[in-house]
């Protein structure tokens, strides 16, 4: 078989495509991937084809647009949007239809999900996309919200987002000789009939099952788990000592490295911790290490996460899915995005908390961490990462649902002449 992987976003939002791209490859499968230029020699070191896709992902990431959207007035606001979602589109449109030509399917993930499925479409294929939280109508995305009110809110959502990508949408449609489409890009893809995979834990989310009645499947969170060149000094650090909090950032933005440093070092100074921070794709420079503090650019969660008190970081979907399974508590300090999201799960479950990272202060880091810490929410972590899938399992159900999404073939309709 033959699947063209085409997947734009952080490092968070690549690597679980790439873990199925391995696992496909190793069945025997022919795999080529598409990601942003920056990640390019990320999915080449796992031993993957793949070209560049779109524009750079940390340039969208650190973009004033999602730092400061919050500010505009209205009308600046949508045109801002719809410039932001809608950038390189037909530049990945060109791509992937190269990409998956011969292709037996289509794989992509949440963002820029109608290039996709338009060039799914033109080749008559099977789309398959990973989730990696719940983006199909339902009532258990948010907590303690109506379930009516949650439903209709995430069908205005994307009701909207298709208002303010469809010229782009319209110009790749038309460039490819299909006729514009009719209704919004959730409907048309679930009205297709095309593989949703969840690509998180059902448990994150409870209830969610049992409402979807098995039509989309949970598979669980997606990992490569690639160890890095500082894992045996990290843990070499952590055995001299009392197990540290971890705190990382991802691939979100630090405006004060120096200031972020020194507020997590004095708010765990105060509670008698250690600090282990992952600095990610933020320039921390040269910060000495100590007995109680060190920095280091990445880790390897699966390693790492186990060793430590607890985890604080920016909430990702992967980076959560780490903590959990390592059965230590979270504390998520959310910039945007899915983040927000699960920080209102790990709350709702009992393993954690969180805000957002803008509003943090050393007292407010000391008071959650203070929080998290409790005997409680370690009893609880513990729990819920008995009943977390493996990563071995989950690439091979994914790897499991592709195939057999081949084999049905289904016909594809998501647009109406």
């Amino acid at each position: 078989m033959r699947f063209a992987l085409a997947i734009h976003g952080s490092r968070g939002d690549v690597e679980p495509v790439a873990a199925v791209g391995q696992e496909l490859q190793r069945r025997g499968h022919e795999v080529r991937m598409a990601v942003p230029p920056n990640l390019v020699g990320f999915v080449e070191s796992v031993g993957l084809p793949v070209v560049e896709y779109g524009p750079d992902s940390q340039e969208l990431i650190d973009d004033d647009f999602v730092h400061n959207y919050w500010k505009m007035q209205p009308l600046r606001f949508v045109r801002a949007f719809s410039e932001y979602v809608s950038r390189g589109w037909q530049e990945m449109g060109a791509t992937l239809k190269s990409q998956a030509d011969g292709a037996d399917l289509v794989l992509t993930g949440t963002i820029y999900q109608g290039v996709a499925v338009n060039v799914a479409e033109y080749y008559g294929i099977p789309l398959a996309a990973l989730h990696f939280f719940p983006q199909r109508a339902n009532g258990h995305l948010i907590p303690r919200v109506p379930a009516v009110l949650t439903r209709s809110a995430i069908s205005a959502v994307w009701w909207w987002y298709w208002r303010m990508t469809k010229n782009a949408d319209d110009t790749q449609r038309r460039e490819l000789g299909l006729p514009p489409a009719v209704d919004s890009l959730s409907k048309r893809i679930t009205g297709s009939g095309a593989l949703e995979i969840q690509a998180y834990e059902h448990l994150c989310f409870p209830g969610l099952a049992a409402e979807w009645q098995g039509r989309w499947p949970f598979i669980g969170a997606l990992t490569l788990q690639l160890p890095t060149a500082t894992d045996s000094d990290v843990v070499s650090w952590i055995g001299r000592g009392d197990p540290p909090i971890y705190f990382g950032f991802g691939s979100m933005p630090v405006k004060s490295a120096a200031g972020t440093v020194a507020m997590i070092s004095a708010a765990c100074a105060e509670l008698g911790e250690r600090a282990l921070i992952c600095s990610g794709w933020a320039d921390f420079g040269d910060i000495p290490e100590s007995d109680d503090v060190k920095v280091v650019p990445l880790v390897n969660h699966g390693a790492v996460f186990p060793l430590c008190r607890a985890v604080v970081h920016h909430g990702g979907a992967g980076t959560t899915a780490a903590g959990l399974r390592a059965g230590v508590p979270t504390l998520i300090l959310w910039v945007t995005s899915d983040q927000p999201i699960w920080a209102a799960q790990v709350s709702q479950l009992k393993v954690g908390h969180g805000h957002r990272f803008s509003s943090v202060s050393k007292k407010s880091l000391v008071s959650d961490l203070r929080r998290i810490l409790a005997p409680s929410y370690t009893e609880r972590a513990r729990a819920i990462a008995r009943e977390m899938t493996t990563p071995a399992t989950s690439v091979a159900a994914a790897a499991d649902l592709l195939e057999e999404s081949v084999r049905m073939k289904p016909v594809n309709t998501m647009s109406e002449a």
